[in-house]
Order: C-alpha cells, then structure tokens, then sequence
C-alpha cells in the first residue's frame, strides 16, 4: 500500500514545486501566451472577415459581369439586328435601283428599234422610189423610141388637158 499513499513530504514538495511554476508560468509564459493566443485569435477573425469582404466583392462582381454580359448581349442583337435592317434595306435599294435601270435601258432599246425601223422604211420607201422612177424612166425610153407613139402621146394629154 505504500505505493500507493504518498507520503507527506512528498506531497508538499510536489504541491510547492507546483505552485513555484503556476507562479513563474503565470508571471512570465501566461501573458505572451495569452497575447499569442488573443493575436492569432485576432489574426484568425481579420482573415475571416477579409474573407467575408472578398467573397461578397465576387459576388458583387459577379452581377456585375452578369449584368454586363447581358448588356452586351443586348448590344450585339441590336446591332445584328440593325445591320440585317441595313442589308435588306440596301439588297431592296439596289433590286429597284437595277429594275429603274433595266426599265430604262429596255426603253432606250424600244426607242432605238423604232428609230432604226423608221430609218429602215425610209431607206425602202426611197429604194421603192427610186426603182419606180428607173421603171418608168426605161417604159417612156421604150415608148419613146418611136416617134409615131410620142405623137400620139402628145395628142392625147393635149386633148386631156384641153377637157380639164
């Protein structure tokens, strides 16, 4: 049983050696300890908070460039939208533009046919005027030719135009 009942003195001298260190702890290691400790604490609660802070700035900057991104998207429609606008605008532009220039030039084409078709029927109504005379020139040479019948061709339009 000796073993295991201290003895007295050996209880007083653990209980002095105790409290000699209690007091040198409390004297020298507890407050840099305490400070260590209160620091990290300190330490521990700014970086959560800086953490907090960080993660509401993501957040924040996260709408921001949602935000952003649908405005560009609206952006960009509206201008697809508006140069689709300018390109049929500019196909309908230049269809009516070609058809203007297509009606004007076939007009032109009709007017030049009319004038080479009236050019044309001049050209034949000389040519037909022209044979009509060299016809009739080479009948009267041929009737002509006898001076009995020129006789009688003289006698006849003197008596016609004596009637009129």
């Amino acid at each position: 049983m000796d073993l295991v009942t201290p003895a007295l003195g050996l209880v007083f001298w653990t209980t002095l050696c105790f409290a000699i260190l209690l007091f040198i702890l409390g004297k020298f290691a507890w407050k840099p300890i305490l400070a260590a400790v209160a620091e990290r604490e300190n330490s521990i609660e700014s970086a959560l908070s800086k953490a907090e802070a960080v993660k509401e700035e993501m957040a924040r900057l996260t709408g921001e460039n949602e935000t952003l991104l649908k405005q560009a998207r609206a952006e960009r429609d509206a201008i697809l939208s508006e140069a689709t606008k300018v390109k049929n605008q500019i196909i309908s532009e230049a269809k009516e533009a070609a058809q203007k220039e297509g009606s004007r030039q076939i007009e032109l084409a009709r007017v030049e046919i009319n004038n080479q078709k009236a050019i044309a029927m001049a050209d034949v109504k000389n040519q037909v005027a022209s044979l009509s005379l060299e016809i009739a020139e080479k009948i009267l040479r041929k009737q002509f030719e006898d001076s009995k019948k020129q006789d009688e061709l003289v006698k006849e339009l003197l008596k016609e135009v004596k009637l009129s």
